[in-house]
């Protein structure tokens, strides 16, 4: 009796809980080569610009090292420019040695650049939730997957961003709340991605006129109920739809995934339903959540972006790989 328990033991100890790892990341512009009338003039192919075979590949190169060395079992994308732009990503992480069976963009609407996902895990479908019928929102990515005995819902989000106030993030947030509504309060859900919007928006925006015009009102703090979260992840909130954010995770100084004149900002966020941290089945990993931070990432104080000329036109440089690192977390089942 004493050996089996032994056995046990050493088996939970050697095997433990299964880790799912998922994380978010802005690839900044990940334009294809193929001329489709949307793109940003510098990234019009085989122009001055100077955006050609060459420089495709070394991009394509760059962000298949950043994808590899987070190796995560999913991983959410922004600034996709289509589904050829994916694919030839997806092709160039395989011949570096890292392979994604599983993935999606959000084409339904042509704006210049979407949302998408690569995965080793298969989902059960995709959905596109079309925020408004203006290309000024980008849809959001539902897709649901089955890990282990549960069901798990993400929901891949690039918001507008800063050039627009306050009131558009809304829009897209209203939209994300009501589906999170539709699907119910004990549902698994994760909502990740680039929402441009610091973790604690409500305090940074609010002397800025040309953000607030809401009268104080954010989408991530008030619409989706991040704000009455105490920094605990154990902590109950009241709100049945309320979501954690899980910067709240780790110290303030490690709360950011880009930089802007110098001042760090967390515009990348993963933010979780309840369910994810009641203990049961399906769990947040306390304390997990980081960013990736290589050296090669950075360039003196500052992220080591894609890298074009300041003249115009814009000539890329071949060098570099996004303004925005990458956001990871793990969880067990």
């Amino acid at each position: 009796m004493r050996f089996i328990t032994l056995l046990l033991l050493t088996t939970l100890l050697l095997f433990g809980e299964n880790i799912l790892k998922i994380a978010s990341y802005n690839v900044e512009n990940l334009f294809d080569l193929q001329r489709s009338g949307y793109e940003y003039k510098e990234y019009i192919p085989y122009t001055k610009s100077n955006w050609n075979n060459r420089t495709y590949k070394l991009k394509l190169k760059n962000i298949s090292k950043v994808i590899r060395d987070i190796n995560a079992d999913i991983i959410a994308l922004q600034e996709i420019e289509s589904l050829q732009a994916l694919k030839d990503l997806r092709y160039q992480l395989k011949r570096d040695g890292l392979y994604y069976q599983y993935y999606k963009i959000a084409s339904l609407k042509n704006t210049t650049i979407k949302v998408a996902i690569l995965s080793k895990i298969p989902f059960q479908y995709t959905h596109e939730i079309a925020v408004t019928s203006s290309y000024k929102f980008r849809n959001i990515l539902e897709v649901k997957f089955k890990i282990g005995k549960e069901d798990l819902y993400l929901f891949v989000n690039h918001w507008k961003s800063k050039a627009g106030p306050e009131s558009m993030r809304i829009i897209s947030a209203k939209k994300l709340i009501q589906r999170v509504k539709e699907l119910g309060a004990d549902k698994n859900i994760i909502a990740l991605g680039d929402f441009n919007s610091h973790y604690e928006e409500y305090k940074t925006f609010r002397r800025k006129r040309k953000l607030n015009n809401t009268g104080g009102i954010t989408g991530i703090n008030h619409i989706l109920n991040t704000i009455d979260y105490q920094e605990n992840a154990t902590n109950t909130h009241p709100d049945a739809y309320s979501f954690y954010n899980l910067w709240y995770d780790i110290p303030k100084n490690e709360r950011y995934t880009y930089i802007y004149h110098g001042k760090r900002e967390a515009l990348d966020n993963i933010l979780i339903t309840k369910t994810l941290l009641d203990k049961k089945g399906l769990e947040y990993k306390i304390g997990s959540i980081h960013t990736l931070q290589k050296s090669y990432l950075f360039k003196g104080k500052n992220i080591y972006r894609w890298q074009t000329t300041r003249r115009h036109p814009r000539r890329h440089k071949g060098k570099g790989y996004s303004d925005h690192l990458p956001v990871i977390a793990e969880f067990t089942y």
